[in-house]
């Protein structure tokens, strides 16, 4: 075991990632209405027609200035279970969803189309084309709660979590809210936090599944069990060492830490707070841990934190933040708002035949149809400047960062990358937009998007 820098015990993943076992599959992760077309789609000849569909959001909900990329790791694994076992292909013809041809089709599916998408981390803003499946439009039609289910859970966590990050200034976070979540969302919270910059979780699957370093401390529970404080301290510390993390805020605060510094000493962790005025406490803490010489001993808050309050803490004394509530339900804006869009189809099937750049007409909802490539234009700086999103391929060039990656050829997994390579991307990403960016309050995204040319599209369009 180790510390972390919140003074929270943290343990390293305990196997190889190559040894990690698969999934169930996860076909029946689908609307309905994705069988329907597909079967209509079936039926006509359609099915194989070429088709390309793309994520995007027409806005960053909650007056974000930013969004973030995550979720895609875990989507890339997703897609290669995306299969229908014996028993759920019976569930499908027995509630009379599919015909026995649509039923042929799905027990042998395997996507073999390709995909391109933003790397995991990197921000984004109304109009970046996040993720490009090109596919027939049996392959591809079929993914889309998939994909949706999965980003728009992630990157909703990963912004509210970034937003978390910059507010702490610098201070570590540990995500801590399993238990106000569904179970397996929470695994997936914890680990588009630690994607966005926090240290550690209190989510064992986590630590186990993704290596992201787990840490935790104790409830009040362990101190309502003993007689009082002193013995629950005296067990935790014989447990774990004077390196461990005590909760203060049972009884009486100030007593509490007493009592913790003459059971540990003065080289004691930390010591957790948990209620209260949290700003208030953590002052008369620092200076009680001062006078007794535990100059050293770190202070962690948690409580019902978000952005906006761990600001208002970032003139106490205070060493880190656990945070649960507001991160694993998006501090109030749990979805990214992304949809998942036909752009581009061939008018018949088989390899070669041209693309149409299609879109619908939707009142408050148009698109823009043709494939879509992206680019983040920068000044001289360094900063950028704004999202260059091109329905023709934009070649390299020094005035902006190509953003658009391989993910799957051919049907193969080509992008998959450690979370740290992600985790880096993030934080290179948030130092590359304005300063703006990083303001809390409600506003307008951090730089236009711009395209070039203007791919409004239609089902007339060539």
């Amino acid at each position: 075991m180790t510390t972390d820098p919140g003074g929270l015990s943290r343990a390293a993943d305990p196997r190889p990632a190559a040894t990690r076992p698969e999934g169930p599959g996860t076909g029946l992760l689908t609307d309905h209405y994705e069988l329907t077309m597909l079967r209509a789609a079936l039926r006509d000849g359609s099915a194989q027609r070429r088709a390309v569909f793309e994520v995007f959001a027409r806005h960053l909900p909650g007056g974000r200035r930013y969004g973030v990329v995550a979720g895609t790791g875990r989507l890339l694994d997703a897609i290669e279970r995306f299969r229908f076992d014996r028993a759920e292909l019976g569930f499908l013809r027995e509630s009379g969803i599919i015909d026995e041809a649509t039923g042929e089709f799905l027990a042998g599916y395997r996507f073999s189309g390709d995909i391109w998408g933003y790397g995991e981390g990197d921000c984004y803003f109304p109009g970046s084309p996040l993720l490009v499946v090109d596919g027939t439009f049996a392959e591809a039609v079929i993914l889309e709660t998939l994909i949706l289910s999965v980003l728009n859970h992630d990157c909703a966590i990963a912004a509210a979590a970034s937003r978390m990050v910059t507010a702490a200034g610098g201070r570590p976070l540990i995500e801590m809210g399993s238990r106000r979540t569904h179970e397996m969302a929470a695994v997936a919270s914890a680990r588009a936090a630690h994607l966005a910059g926090f240290e550690s979780t209190s989510n064992l699957r986590a630590g186990y599944e993704f290596a992201v370093p787990t840490g935790g401390t104790s409830s009040h529970a362990f101190t309502l069990l003993h007689a009082g404080e002193r013995a629950a301290f005296a067990a935790q510390l014989d447990a774990l060492g004077p390196s461990t993390t005590l909760l203060v805020d049972a009884y009486d605060v100030a007593a509490a830490v007493r009592t913790a510094v003459q059971v540990a000493g003065p080289g004691l962790g930390a010591v957790r707070i948990d209620s209260g005025d949290l700003a208030v406490i953590a002052r008369e803490v620092r200076a009680l841990l001062d006078s007794l010489g535990a100059t050293g001993t770190r202070i962690v808050l948690t409580g019902d934190l978000d952005e906006y309050s761990i600001a208002a803490l970032a003139a106490a004394p205070v060493d880190g933040y656990g945070v649960g509530t507001s991160l694993v339900t998006g501090s109030g804006t749990p979805t990214a708002a992304l949809v998942y869009k036909l752009v581009a189809r061939a008018d018949q099937a088989g390899p070669g035949q041209p693309l149409r750049a299609v879109a619908k007409r939707s009142v408050g909802k148009p698109g823009r149809g043709g494939r879509k490539w992206a680019a983040r234009r920068l000044d001289d700086s360094g900063t950028a400047v704004d999202e260059l999103v091109s329905t023709a391929e934009l070649p390299p060039d020094s005035r902006y960062r190509l953003l658009l990656r391989e993910l799957v050829r051919g049907g193969k997994v080509v992008g998959a990358e450690p979370l740290a390579a992600a985790r880096d991307r993030h934080r290179a990403g948030l130092a590359e937009l304005p300063p703006h960016a990083r303001q809390l309050s409600r506003g307008y995204q951090a730089i236009p998007t711009v395209m070039e040319p203007d791919g409004t599209g239609s089902d007339e369009s060539g």
